[in-house]
């Protein structure tokens, strides 16, 4: 068993886990492995009914659980599927299946299969957009996703290690066609990603260093920002002196109000950097408009954050005079 595995796991050795499960090699590693270290586990299976053997994988991985002895749930994406943004849209009905499946079952964590190549894929994506510290430090470790603990232990393991892994162990994996489809930005990332190390030298042990690093400088930005933002929302929105945004460092303010509008917005993510960048600049002033889910307004030096479509009020005070300002927002 791989020992990056086995470390990652030990603390949480007698917890109940949920691990998501495609058929892939990375997925049904992941579940072997799991099996083997004893961990107390059960198999979630999403069949999204995009492909037509999507029946015939969701019936692959029942039959390997089932010879493992491993309970599995087949979760079904389930009436009218969008016309454009597929992938990000089963993005989020796979997570919310299975968060639900956890919540509704008591179960605190659910483990997925990203790995080391994964890792570089996100990287390399976030740079062609242009991202800051938090797009290019890519996925973490761990993360919470509608209540449930998200835990990514294969982070460090490459792609072929898991694939070996498989064969060694006599564990037959489906594949997926639409990871050959170069309409995914993913895919088209893949296939090319040789051409750094052949053509300019930047292999993917040094994108997987930087990744690393940048991690650090997140993690330290996150820790400052904590501090920042305790306490502040209250009745799900924050009022706040403006200083507390435009005194920080461009990037602190900018991770703070993405912080806020995801907290009180509720979405899975928070906004594009884009739209926070735009966002400052029209608090630089008196303003109302909405973001994420949310009401934004500043009044004076007051900022008001709020779930779109609340009643609002706030008070600023303007010159020796406090004025009480009702809106709905």
């Amino acid at each position: 068993m791989n020992q990056k595995f086995t470390d990652f796991i030990a603390p949480i050795r007698h917890k109940n886990i949920a691990i998501a499960v495609s058929g892939g090699a990375d997925s049904l590693a992941l579940l072997h492995m799991s099996m083997m270290a004893g961990l107390k586990i059960v198999a979630l299976h999403v069949n999204h009914k995009l492909r037509p053997d999507a029946d015939a994988d969701a019936a692959h991985v029942q039959s390997m659980a089932n010879a493992w002895g491993i309970d599995i749930q087949i979760l079904t994406w389930a009436g009218d599927k969008p016309n454009t943004g597929i992938e990000d849209a089963a993005r989020t009905a796979r997570y919310k299946l299975m968060t639900d499946y956890c919540q509704k079952n008591g179960i605190d964590i659910l483990m997925v299969a990203h790995h080391a190549d994964d890792q570089i894929e996100t990287f390399l994506m976030n740079l062609a957009r242009g991202s800051g510290v938090y797009g290019l430090a890519a996925m973490r470790p761990i993360t919470i996703r509608d209540g449930i603990k998200i835990m990514r232990p294969l982070l460090t393991i490459r792609r072929e290690e898991l694939r070996t892994y498989c064969v060694d162990h006599g564990i037959t994996f489906v594949h997926d066609e639409m990871n050959d489809d170069e309409h995914y930005a993913r895919v088209r990332m893949r296939r090319r990603r040789a051409c750094l190390t052949k053509e300019l030298g930047i292999s993917d042990d040094r994108i997987l260093l930087a990744i690393k690093n940048l991690g650090r400088t997140r993690d330290a930005l996150d820790d400052y920002i904590a501090q920042r933002q305790e306490n502040l929302v209250h009745d799900n929105r924050a009022i706040f002196d403006a200083f507390f945004l435009f005194d920080e460092a461009p990037d602190i303010r900018l991770k703070l109000l993405g912080n806020l509008l995801h907290q009180i917005g509720g979405n899975n993510y928070p906004p594009r950097l884009d739209a926070l960048e735009r966002a400052l600049k029209r608090l630089g002033g008196d303003c109302k408009f909405t973001l994420g889910g949310c009401v934004l307004r500043r009044l004076g030096e007051k900022i008001l954050i709020a779930p779109e479509g609340a009643r609002t009020s706030f008070k600023v005070r303007k010159g020796n005079e406090k004025t009480k300002q009702h809106s709905k927002a």
